[in-house]
């Protein structure tokens, strides 16, 4: 049974800064892609970023872009996003996703669709005061 366990969300200011982590247990995901989402009160999922430990390729929404990076730690079986520059629009549940299959691909779309992701995390609260 794979679990991802997302901590580090909090309150902070406009122009603050949070770094998000997302801990894997059951399996080993270091070849996996992993995402992270979010979602605010009466919106859809949104994607925000994604990383293919297939080829190291990294992907983010436009609106993260320059602000947030996601990276991972393989020995820990973490990925992490840290994010710098926030914006009061940034406040949501932030959730990690995992594949349960490593991908070969290079494609936006793909790595951005929530339907590809196999298993999800509870979700950490990000609160950006303005």
């Amino acid at each position: 049974q794979v679990q991802l366990v997302e901590s580090g969300g909090g309150l902070v200011q406009a122009g603050g800064s949070l770094r998000l982590s997302c801990a894997a247990s059951g399996r080993t995901l270091s070849g996996n892609l992993m995402a992270w989402f979010r979602q605010a009160p009466g919106k859809e999922r949104e994607f925000v970023a994604a990383d293919n430990a297939q080829d190291g390729r990294t992907y983010y929404v436009d609106s993260v872009k320059g602000r947030f990076t996601i990276s991972r730690d393989n020995a820990k079986n973490t990925v992490y996003l840290q994010m710098d520059s926030l914006k009061p629009e940034d406040t949501a549940v932030y959730l990690c996703a995992a594949d349960r299959d490593p991908w070969n691909g290079d494609n936006y779309a793909y790595a951005s669709a929530p339907g590809k992701y196999d298993y999800w995390g509870q979700g950490t609260q990000v609160t950006v005061s303005s």
